[in-house]
């Protein structure tokens, strides 16, 4: 039996690793150098020594919390950067920007000619257009971001978010097969410059049947925020439309730069205005309304992941203050002796209601120190995903909801003690 004992202890330990194990080694480097003497003394002085002894008076009650609250700040902090990077495509989207697509529905095609009748409108300092590929790389189920553009415009509407030297600029518009590829999906598939790849497509074919066009990799591209997803790659569109067999001098949509973003409504104006009553009738909005409703196609995100956040809170919550309440609980009739010896009931409150912050900001900053690490594998794993970052902004929140839970799971058990008198506290056995 104590053989069987020992073992789930030992199994235990392991489980609940990450946890204790940083304390231990910051306790132990204490020890070394000196540094939990002079941590003692000024604990002694301030009474967080008994906040301290009487947190950890239970240790296998105080290891199951805090790996509770552990676990919840992860899924809390891994969670929000992946939301954070979905939202990403639509905070980061350029305000004098437009997308300008077919009205039946984007995936149906645009004549090229729209192009230049747009170009010299009022209100428009450049616009591009680019048209769906359907590409990928080796396997079918490697589905690659990949796009046919106008070489020549395309930098003066997106050179803001996507950054590339000047060099690999000039290698990309010498070359008919030149291609620029995202540092990602470079670094996912282990491309380099110089490189010459085969892509296919899933939608286009060339006029000898083949399914599949050779490129050289001219220039990796970077983005200006490193929030802006790196996981798409550009061609020239003269060498897709004279290679393709079917659908040609058609384009996916076009991407408008206006003068100023307050001249965005009339530019939307002028470009559907001229393409009413068409076959083919333009609807034309802010490059953010056009991310916003492409994401929301895939699902309500947001939601999905604050349900998840918002139960694993709810649960949490639920654990942490039953655990408070029965700690005080059991040391009703200590607390009856510190009041005898002179601890006066405010401090009492401010010792419960420390111990429970205590509890919450332990806790919750090592589960956003592994969310942090969790948020590294992601980034550094083959598959495709925007980059996900821990922004000073989500730590603020995180350390904003540990305080909100240590005060909440804190403040019954404090005021409980509060306002416990001595007899009471000690007549309770």
């Amino acid at each position: 039996m104590n053989g069987v004992l020992t073992l789930l202890k030992w199994v235990f330990r392991i489980i609940t690793a990450p946890v204790w194990v940083p304390f231990w080694i910051l306790w132990k480097l204490g020890e070394v150098t000196g540094l939990n003497a002079v941590i003692e003394a000024i604990a002694m002085s301030t009474g967080f020594y008994v906040v301290y002894k009487n947190l950890t008076r239970k240790p296998l009650r105080l290891s199951l919390t805090m790996l509770a609250i552990f676990v919840a700040f992860t899924i809390y902090g891994t969670l929000t950067a992946f939301q954070n990077a979905f939202d990403a495509g639509v905070e980061l989207s350029a305000d004098d920007r437009l997308v300008s697509v077919n009205k039946i529905n984007f995936t149906q095609p645009l004549p090229i000619s729209y192009v230049n009748r747009v170009r010299p409108m009022e209100g428009v300092a450049s616009v591009t257009h680019l048209n769906w590929f359907g590409g990928y790389y080796q396997d079918p189920q490697n589905v690659i971001v990949t796009f046919a553009v106008d070489e020549g415009s395309f930098f003066d509407v997106y050179g803001e978010d996507l950054v590339m030297s000047e060099e690999a600029k000039a290698a990309w518009l010498g070359n008919r097969q030149g291609l620029i590829v995202g540092e990602s999906i470079a670094r996912l598939n282990g491309w380099e410059v110089g490189q010459r790849i085969p892509l296919n497509s899933n939608i286009f074919s060339q006029q000898d049947g083949s399914s599949d066009w050779d490129f050289d990799i001219v220039g990796i591209y970077t983005g200006s925020d490193p929030q802006i997803d790196t996981n798409s790659i550009y061609f020239h569109y003269k060498y897709f439309n004279e290679t393709q067999s079917f659908g040609g001098n058609f384009i996916g949509f076009m991407a408008i730069k206006t003068e100023d973003p307050d001249l965005n409504e009339a530019v939307i104006k002028q470009v559907d205005d001229l393409f009413a009553n068409s076959p083919f009738e333009t609807e034309t909005v802010p490059e953010k309304v056009f991310n916003k409703g492409f994401i929301e196609q895939i699902g309500n995100i947001r939601l999905i992941l604050s349900s998840v956040v918002l139960a694993a809170f709810f649960i949490i919550l639920v654990i942490v203050g039953n655990s408070m309440v029965l700690a005080v609980r059991e040391r009703t009739s200590e607390i009856g002796v510190l009041k005898t010896l002179g601890f006066t009931s405010p401090r009492i409150f401010r010792m419960v209601l420390g111990e429970s912050f205590l509890l919450s900001i332990m806790s919750g900053s090592l589960g956003m120190l592994a969310a942090m690490g969790m948020i590294g594998v992601v980034n550094n794993a083959p598959i495709q995903l925007p980059t996900l970052i821990m922004t000073p902004d989500l730590a603020i929140e995180a350390f904003t909801y540990m305080a909100l839970l240590g005060f909440i799971t804190g403040i019954i058990p404090a005021v409980n003690a509060l306002r416990l008198n001595i007899i009471t506290a000690l007549s309770r056995n």
